[in-house]
């Protein structure tokens, strides 16, 4: 279910690199620096080299720990008197829920109904207070609002956050200070705080580099917003990718109007296929959600279609994914 909403966003202002600078020296004694992996069959497959940079490798299982970690960590101790409250499917409760542990606080965390089992388990296991609620943002946010009510709890939202949009930028931070001089990168879109964190903090080591939003055809409230100009609201989705039923807030909607090349579109067949084909192939647990990132480039014609710029040095083009969680509920595998 979608419809349209006016986007109001000219007081915005993203945050800037110093900003992403502190977070990271903020959250690095607390986080993984995750490996970047390539694989010659996968660059075959693309005709291009790839470095996946690997969150699903990250504490937690997903990126959302930066994030998480860095709004928790940059609050008082009189703002966090009342604990933590979000709304999430799954990764961000578990880093809220970790993160809250870090500092000796409670976190409750909203889930909707249809969330996978191993990410309600795991957010348990970091000590978070679930309320669930039925599978649309509208439920999400009415369940949030009575809890920070009833408890005095703050609210750190999964994307529509400047400390989290810094948090997450510093994954491509470290994708760019290990492997420079790539052509583009390529990053999962649901609320947009990992791909808006991806723009700030790649185009700010390497500004003419282009990066790609990807997304689900079955959530593709992103692409729609980017391509009529006007905020496009989800309120639920069944995608197997149920890390990226999210829609944009106009905060990130600012952020990817002005800085994001693109959004490409996958079906759910294509992910399942993406999906497998990197289990076998690099021999690591990605879910469905990381592997919307590289699956357009899979598809026939998938680098030609973006139409990058040949490299000066004529050599294969250089480009960046990033896994963004391998959170997976392994008795419910789509293949």
């Amino acid at each position: 279910m979608s419809s349209t909403t006016p986007a109001k966003t000219g007081d915005l202002t993203p945050p800037d690199w110093r900003a992403i600078v502190e977070a990271h020296a903020r959250i690095a004694p607390r986080i993984h620096r995750t490996p970047v992996l390539t694989s010659k069959s996968l660059d075959a497959m693309v005709g291009a080299q790839v470095f996946f940079k690997c969150e699903n490798l990250q504490k937690t299982g997903s990126f959302k720990i930066r994030g998480a970690a860095n709004a928790i960590f940059s609050l008082n101790e009189q703002e966090i008197a009342h604990g933590i409250v979000t709304q999430s499917s799954g990764n961000h409760g578990a880093a809220v829920a970790c993160a809250a542990a870090w500092r000796g606080i409670p976190a409750w965390i909203v889930m909707p109904r249809n969330a996978p089992a191993v990410k309600r388990l795991a957010i348990e296991g970091y000590g978070g207070r679930i309320t669930v609620c039925e599978a649309t943002m509208t439920a999400r946010i009415e369940a949030t609002r009575r809890i920070q009510s009833e408890t005095g709890a703050l609210l750190i939202h999964p994307y529509d956050d400047d400390r989290v949009i810094a948090g997450q930028a510093t994954a491509s931070k470290e994708l760019l200070e290990e492997v420079g001089d790539l052509d583009a990168v390529f990053a999962p879109v649901s609320g947009g705080g990992l791909l808006s964190g991806t723009c700030l903090g790649a185009k700010s080591i390497s500004p003419h580099l282009r990066v790609f939003g990807c997304e689900p055809a079955q959530a593709d409230d992103a692409y729609r917003s980017i391509e009529t100009g006007t905020l496009q609201s989800l309120d639920s989705s069944d995608t197997i990718a149920d890390g990226l039923r999210a829609p944009l807030s106009p905060r990130t909607f600012a952020i990817l109007r002005k800085h994001v090349a693109g959004i490409l579109r996958v079906t759910e067949q294509e992910i399942i296929a993406t999906t497998r084909l990197i289990w076998e192939r690099m021999k690591i647990v990605v879910e469905p959600s990381s592997a919307v990132a590289i699956a357009p480039l899979l598809k026939t014609g998938g680098v030609a279609a973006l139409a990058l710029p040949a490299r000066a040095d004529g050599g294969n083009l250089k480009l960046g994914v990033i896994f963004s969680g391998g959170n997976v509920d392994l008795s419910s595998l789509p293949f």
